[in-house]
């Protein structure tokens, strides 16, 4: 993880949102070019507001610095859906998923 990652994860995880710098920034009670300034690099969040822009994106802070992790929300959603399946229907998902790794 280098030091630009927290710019690149941002704007990764605000575009698979799907919601412009400018709404994300006025949603968090921010002037509307708050985001722009994150993602230009030109300022660093302060720790509260990062929990806010976590909250905002649907993700734990955990998951916002898991770069392993491309699509966290759709993994949850994912994983919540694994949680009411059969033990039979989980192992036939985890062999289709093996066969579409490969």
């Amino acid at each position: 993880m280098d030091d630009k990652f927290f710019y690149q994860r941002l704007i990764q995880l605000r575009m698979q949102k799907d919601v412009s710098a400018r709404e994300m920034s006025l949603s968090l009670g921010m002037s509307a070019g708050y985001i722009n300034t994150l993602e230009s690099q030109k300022a660093l969040p302060s720790m509260s507001i990062f929990f806010y822009i976590c909250e905002y994106l649907g993700v734990t802070p955990s998951e916002f610095f898991d770069d392993g992790n491309q699509c966290p929300q759709e993994l949850k959603s994912i994983i919540n859906v694994l949680k009411e399946l059969t033990p039979e229907q989980v192992s036939h998902l985890e062999y289709i998923a093996r066969q579409m790794k490969k």
